[in-house]
């Protein structure tokens, strides 16, 4: 199968290239690209060099799928012309996720919304995954009502240069990609403000787990926060259900959840921390207890490696989905 990476040389693409060769997805060909300074350079993916293109060159060659993590504008310029040549795109930017028309999916929990017309599918937030994740069995068997959730997002969220800056200052250097020092220090502050006050990233998750949820009417206030870890997104989450719940009965909804672990033991100091789920694709999810303030109320923390599950594995994953409904020619 042909199979095209774009955004091959960033830390999500490179990640995208890990887990598909991790998951043995049958990846005849190769098509990495990348921007034009990237053109010619060389990326590794199962033993041997793929070189970086083109888009133009990609789209030629008629990829059966391509995975995109390059950005919004490119994205919203690129996917159309990579579907309108018969391949299945699966973008992890946020330019088509609140697209009517375009599926937004976590596998887990919605991949029965894909249909074979459906060449754009949209890759959730980060930061959206791993709540819906653990949340989607609760809203089930309770139904939400309302959230509050806030989020401690690593650097790696913000890219190579975000890494980069963190690094440079541990160093006793600086870096452009944050408004202020990220060193010991906490930003509230991802992406851009909007009119309101919020930004652009507290709003995806408002408007994201509605959609995946396929529930309009959950309320969902976020504050979505960058601190000084390199990997590893975590979640204070306040849940308020609209019917009484069992808290045996909650753990062990989220535990049978496909992708959710439960460490939840504190007694022992058992609890979800980033720096052990790096490198994992699970959620983890822990400190589950009542919420006393609210009727039908709940606290949990959940944390999950933001470039896999977050983005990449996600990805690959819908990949599979394709795969296995037919959709994908793998001699193709």
């Amino acid at each position: 199968m042909i199979v095209a990476v774009v955004g091959a040389t960033g830390v999500v693409g490179s990640k995208m290239l890990e887990v598909l060769e991790e998951r043995n997805f049958p990846v005849t060909e190769l098509l990495p690209v990348a921007s034009s300074r990237s053109w010619g350079k060389k990326v590794s993916f199962r033993g041997k060099e793929w070189t970086v293109i083109s888009a133009d060159e990609a789209i030629a060659r008629k990829p059966v799928l391509a995975l995109f993590s390059a950005g919004g504008a490119t994205s919203g310029e690129l996917a159309p012309k990579f579907a309108a040549a018969g391949c299945y795109v699966v973008d992890n930017s946020s330019f088509w996720r609140m697209d009517p028309s375009v599926p937004l999916v976590v596998p887990e929990i919605n991949a029965d919304v894909l249909t074979p017309q459906d060449h754009i599918i949209a890759n959730p937030n980060c930061s959206t995954i791993q709540m819906v994740l653990a949340l989607a069995p609760l809203h089930k068997a309770y139904g939400i009502k309302r959230i509050v959730v806030s989020t401690y997002q690593s650097v790696t969220g913000a890219g190579q240069r975000g890494i980069e800056q963190l690094e440079a200052e541990r160093a006793g250097g600086s870096g452009s990609k944050f408004p202020h020092p990220i060193d010991l220090n906490i930003l509230p502050h991802i992406d851009s403000f909007l009119p309101d006050g919020y930004t652009k990233e507290e709003m995806k998750m408002v408007n994201e787990t509605r959609k995946i949820l396929r529930d309009p009417s959950i309320a969902v206030s976020a504050t979505t926060v960058r601190v000084p870890v390199k990997g590893g997104h975590s979640e204070s989450v306040n849940i308020e259900f609209c019917k009484p719940y069992d808290l045996a009965e909650a753990r062990r909804l989220m535990a049978e959840m496909p992708g959710v672990v439960v460490q939840d033991d504190p007694e022992n100091n058992v609890y979800p921390m980033p720096l052990y789920a790096w490198g994992k694709d699970e959620v983890f999810v822990g400190r589950i207890r009542r919420d006393p303030s609210v009727e039908n109320g709940m606290n949990l923390w959940c944390v999950s490696d933001n470039i896999r599950k977050g983005a990449a594995t996600n990805a690959v994953q819908i990949a599979q989905v394709l795969l296995a409904k037919g959709w994908l020619q793998a001699d193709k």
